[in-house]
């Protein structure tokens, strides 16, 4: 892999992305990147720099960039039909609909499509709220959910929240953050707190009967955070007894991100009644999907349209993936390549002590580094030289987490063990400069 060479003049590109683009639009790295082209798992810059890209545009290319397969459909779709608006049917559009009732758990059957995971998650609370005829919506701190009022409401970390609560009955449980346990409890011994904090959260802050239970079954931004064994399944169990649905907010976890299964809450003993996602469904063409059981999907108010949503030529490339990863059976390498990757950052964790923990699933995983293991005080400025140091040396990694000091990482789904080394071997030599 060639290693970029530092950069004497700044790219034309992000010199009009710093002058005519909001200043919020926020990149990465002291002198940030223009991409140019990608394939399969590399990126390159405009200087003409090539990457190994571990973080897939958070979590999004999920088959590698300029897939074959995936791009042969979308270009035969774009010159067949490009756009419908959800006022007329099309075949992409419905096809995906019925692929997606057979491979999500329980009884989902019916979807609405969009443009994003924002709006798909506006899309799983307005559902919700009319279903039951409720209003109140649990969410976790540390979650998050997107940029719209409600989605603004709904995130459960200050970072990303540039505004008070928009949208009024949302409230915030403790976040199942074993590394960081509100209760300063071990799973051990623990009896699920964090789980029981939510039905005394329903009981105090609501009106006693709810509308949903929203979760990322691992909280992505708020940095892979694990729930531990039997959380949901006893989640689940008090938002039903409150009257509430239970939806699983997949962007990050679906399309079998966290290996083996299709989605992150089949890890879990849990029947959703809503599922959205986004993200690695489209492989970088944008899509957003929410999939409910017929009971709340009929209850959905009888009018309403989406410019975009069920755009042919996205619900195409949605189902080329879908059939890329059934092909490859990349469920199941996730989960092999998954547990060598897990293996060698536990080597990592061993070998330095700035890495507090290692967690995740499948090809889901990061690393939370810390100043002192006994104190766990957060050390975001670490991330920041690890960061400039696996950039200079090849590799693409991502971050999170409430305190900045989280290295999250997005593996292609089809990357092999070989590809897993590559960027062990960059950490390596980039944890060895601090």
């Amino acid at each position: 892999m060639s290693k970029p060479e530092s950069q004497t003049t700044q790219s034309e590109t992000v010199r009009k992305h710093k002058e005519f683009l909001f200043p919020a639009v926020a990149t990465y790295y002291q002198e940030p990147i223009a991409l140019v082209r990608g394939e399969g798992e590399y990126v390159w810059d405009d200087a003409g720099n090539k990457y190994l890209d571990c973080f897939g545009g958070v979590l999004t290319v999920s088959v590698g960039h300029a897939n074959p397969a995936v791009t042969d459909a979308v270009v035969e779709q774009t010159r067949t039909l490009q756009h419908t608006s959800t006022l007329y049917c099309n075949k992409p559009q419905s096809d995906l609909a019925e692929k997606l009732h057979q491979i999500t758990p329980g009884r989902l059957k019916k979807s609405f499509f969009t443009n994003s995971g924002t709006e798909a998650d506006d899309t799983a609370i307005h559902a919700a709220k009319t279903a039951t005829g409720r209003h109140e919506i649990v969410v976790l701190r540390h979650s998050y959910s997107g940029r719209s009022a409600t989605a603004i409401s709904a995130v459960g970390h200050s970072t990303w929240r540039p505004l008070p609560p928009q949208v009024a009955g949302i409230v915030h449980a403790r976040a199942p953050y074993c590394y960081r346990c509100p209760f300063k409890l071990s799973p051990e011994n623990c009896g699920l707190a964090c789980a029981e904090d939510v039905e005394e959260l329903i009981m105090t802050t609501t009106t006693g009967e709810i509308a949903a239970f929203m979760a990322e079954p691992i909280l992505g931004v708020g940095g892979f955070i694990v729930p531990p064994a039997g959380y949901f399944e006893r989640v689940a169990e008090i938002t039903r007894k409150h009257g509430g649905l239970f939806i699983a907010d997949e962007v990050q976890t679906a399309w079998g991100r966290t290996g083996d299964k299709w989605f992150g809450i089949e890890h879990w003993n849990v029947e959703p009644d809503i599922i959205t996602s986004a993200k690695g469904l489209g492989n970088g063409v944008p899509v957003g999907i929410t999939i409910a059981t017929p009971e709340v999907a009929d209850k959905f108010p009888g009018l309403t349209f989406s410019t975009f949503g069920g755009n042919p030529v996205s619900m195409t490339a949605a189902l080329a993936v879908i059939k890329y990863i059934e092909d490859e059976d990349l469920r199941t390498n996730a989960a092999t390549v998954g547990a060598h990757f897990r293996q060698r950052l536990e080597e990592l964790k061993a070998k330095y002590p700035v890495i507090g923990d290692v967690r995740g699933m499948g090809l889901m995983q990061a690393l939370e580094l810390v100043k002192d293991r006994e104190t766990k005080e957060p050390d975001p400025q670490s991330v920041i030289k690890v960061f400039e140091e696996t950039k200079r040396r090849g590799v693409l990694i991502g971050k999170g987490g409430l305190y900045g000091n989280v290295i999250r990482t997005g593996v292609m789904l089809n990357s092999t063990k070989d590809t897993i080394d590559q960027l062990i071997d960059a950490l390596d030599a980039s944890f060895g400069t601090i």
